[in-house]
């Protein structure tokens, strides 16, 4: 019987190699670290799904609604549609196999979420990633003792076997004997953002450095919205990078401020009272840059969860109040905690259907390395959602082509790995990220973009730069050519010299593709609204 292959092992992997093994196929769950370390442990604040277990009249119609007004409109409202759809069953699912979410009689509670109306939000503290790992951990431990899930833990890829546009399979090596091993079959890339390109300066794991994007994108796959990074409006700086002071505790009640003339402004609540803090994470974003900068102000933003009650802190927030403890030696209790945006989230990646297929026949993509569900800016709760729903589609389409004999490697024994051996070079990472910083930050400008770009064009000539590196600084050029191109302010992406959104030409899907050695940036439609979706 054919074998996938799964790179990554977070939530999008494991939901893939659980959906294959339930229907009797065999996969390779590959990752560079243990199932326990990936990133979707580090999750905090919930998943969204529209159960209405809170009496507010909520439905996946307005989940729906929410979701695609929170991305701007980008993404596909038919993947949209069935992810809202969907999400009920999931988290039901979640409970069934003991993920252990804050209940009350035997149902979800909710909480409220950024950009969203309703309490919409499943969770258990702020620990609901770890929670979910564990459950999917053992739910697929009995499919590992069978043998329909077999682990390669501590192997990393290196390479993708693309042949006449057909995805044949990988090679991957021991990150600790520095073995190659080459595997045929179809492949499913659940990697991951692209946090190598912003080393030191974002939320997420450096296990996920983007490689697997770069390599797939230097193989042929199309990559799509890479100009959408989002910043997370409540982070702290601790060493090598940034810890998230999650979005749940604004959700219980927690109120940003600065101070002018020696007053405290509650800027989010003057300026949009409906949502206050939790509006969609770019506008917060951008409300706590542009607070720092006021002239009257103390060059500051506050977090005052000290409003938040004892009951909340015991039963939602203790782990929180822990980190806070730990890292910044305060009490979020007793006083207020200085925070900043931070590089979060990648709405961009490779670019998929609504059944996530890449433009290369057996090459799958799911989880934040795929781009979609999120449009120009994403929901809190819907990442873990998008994982869960975006591995289980991809598994589901590669088993369609299970029985399909052309997944085998033509050309082995090339010794693909052999320059991802001792080849890491921080340096260049360090000076890579500080371009990218400067030139992606909240507010972007063509001056900016296009210095950045050729300096690091300039950097990509350096003989001493290993394939990695190489293919890391090719897909750094391809995120700011999506953002020189796309001349208009929308979500996460705001152009000081383009401040106006402008659907007529750009309410598109930007494409990144690799011709040759150049590096070509397209528009692309968004698919039109079909079946239920379109009655919405």
């Amino acid at each position: 019987m054919n074998k996938i292959n799964i790179i990554g092992a977070g939530l999008a992997g494991i939901s893939a190699a659980i959906t294959l093994a339930e229907k009797n196929y065999e996969c390779r769950l590959i990752s560079a670290a243990s199932s326990e370390r990936a990133q979707s442990v580090m999750a905090e604040g919930g998943i969204n799904a529209a159960l209405d277990t809170m009496g507010e009249n909520d439905d996946p119609i307005q989940h729906f609604q929410d979701t695609m007004k929170g991305g701007v409109y980008l993404a596909d409202p038919n993947a949209v549609y069935e992810l809202c759809i969907n999400a009920p069953d999931i988290v039901k699912h979640l409970c069934s196999i003991g993920a252990a979410l804050r209940i009350k009689d035997k149902q979800p509670i909710l909480r409220n979420f950024g950009g969203q109306k309703k309490k919409r939000t499943a969770y258990a503290k702020s620990s609901t990633g770890k929670i979910l790992m564990s459950a999917l951990i053992d739910e697929a431990r009995k499919y590992e003792v069978s043998g329909l899930i077999q682990r390669y833990p501590h192997h990393e890829l290196c390479s993708l076997h693309i042949d006449n546009g057909i995805c044949r399979g990988i090679s991957i090596i021991d990150i600790y004997t520095n073995a190659a091993i080459d595997l045929d079959g179809q492949t499913i890339l659940c990697t991951g953002g692209m946090n190598s390109l912003f080393s030191g300066m974002t939320t997420g794991t450096t296990i996920n450095t983007g490689d697997v994007t770069a390599e797939a994108f230097y193989k042929g796959a199309e990559l799509a919205n890479l100009e959408f990074i989002q910043y997370h409006p409540t982070t702290i700086s601790i060493p090598q990078k940034r810890c998230l002071i999650s979005e749940a505790a604004r959700g219980e009640g927690g109120r940003l401020f600065t101070v002018i003339n020696n007053k405290r402004s509650y800027f989010m609540e003057e300026k949009y009272p409906e949502l206050g803090n939790l509006m969609p994470r770019d506008v917060v974003s951008r409300e706590i840059a542009k607070a720092k900068q006021l002239k009257n102000g103390c060059g500051r933003v506050y977090l005052d969860m000290t409003v938040i009650d004892e009951e909340s802190w015991k039963n939602k927030l203790s782990d929180l109040r822990d980190e806070c403890i730990d890292f910044l030696n305060t009490d979020p209790m007793k006083e207020p905690v200085e925070v900043s945006p931070g590089i979060h989230y990648f709405m961009g990646g490779i670019n998929v259907d609504k059944k996530h297929r890449t433009n290369i026949k057996g090459l799958y993509a799911a989880g934040e390395c795929a781009c979609q569900y999120h449009g120009a800016n994403r929901l809190g709760g819907n990442s873990m959602l998008g994982a869960l729903y975006g591995g289980k589609k991809a598994a589901e389409s590669a088993a369609e082509l299970i029985n399909e004999g052309c997944f085998a490697i033509t050309d082995k024994i090339q010794n693909t790995c052999s320059s991802y051996i001792n080849d890491q070079d921080y340096t260049i990472d360090k000076h890579t990220a500080e371009i990218l910083k400067n030139a992606l930050g909240i507010f972007r400008n063509e001056k900016k973009l296009s210095s950045a770009y050729d300096t690091l064009s300039n950097l990509c000539e350096r003989r001493t730069l290993s394939e990695r590196h190489k293919k890391r600084l090719v897909l750094a050029r391809a995120m700011l050519l999506s953002a020189l191109n796309r001349r208009e302010s929308r979500g996460s992406h705001t152009r000081e010299d383009y401040p106006e959104k402008n659907d007529e030409k750009f309410l598109k899907t930007s494409i990144a593709s690799l011709n040759g050695n150049n590096i070509e940036i397209t528009l692309r439609d968004i698919p039109e609204m079909r079946g239920n979706a379109n009655e919405v």
